[in-house]
């Protein structure tokens, strides 16, 4: 076989391995959520000060800010879960050699639009930790803009419509031949 088919082939191995432990760092991520959420719930005020909010600081609306921040991180969870198991189906495809079918168009439109809400939660949580942030506690989550995951998601939106138009010439190949 040519080298270049072992490559790829070693490479589609290595994307599946990484895949499948990016799935259950997910998993492991969304617990830790769940963990915090409990503590806070059950010993809201040694929660609070283990995790450095200060006796002075305003506790109630912290703890409203730190639960919204949770449930965007729950959101962001379970859109990536989402996102993950569609790029596992379409290396799965891509393993068994028939890359350009119409559900991994599908796949990669669906991809695209997780990908949206995961910028969105991703600017609500920067507005909320602005909120949040006061003299009395600072609250920094170190988050910034960036254009760049922005720019992946154009690149995915078009790249679904190349393989949704991929799909149907190749089908109309097959039908003429």
């Amino acid at each position: 076989m040519p080298q270049s088919f072992h490559t790829s082939s070693n490479a589609l191995r290595a994307s599946r391995r990484v895949l499948s432990v990016a799935v259950a760092l997910n998993y492991g991520y969304a617990g830790f959520i769940v963990a915090v959420v409990a503590m806070l719930t059950v010993n809201r005020d040694w929660t609070m000060t283990a995790i450095g909010i200060r006796e002075s600081a305003p506790r109630d609306s912290l703890m409203v800010g730190m639960l919204l921040l949770a449930g965007f991180g729950m959101t962001g969870a379970a859109m990536m879960h989402r996102i993950l198991r569609r790029l596992q189906a379409i290396v799965a495809t891509v393993q068994g050699g028939d890359p350009f079918v119409p559900e991994n168009a599908v796949r990669l439109q669906a991809i695209a639009w997780g990908a949206v809400w995961l910028e969105l939660l991703h600017l609500g949580v920067g507005a909320v930790a602005s909120l949040m942030d006061s003299p009395a506690q600072p609250f920094d989550v170190d988050w910034n803009f960036s254009f760049t995951p922005w720019v992946a998601v154009l690149m995915l939106f078009v790249l679904a419509r190349v393989f949704a138009h991929g799909t149907r010439l190749r089908d109309d190949l097959e039908g003429v031949v």
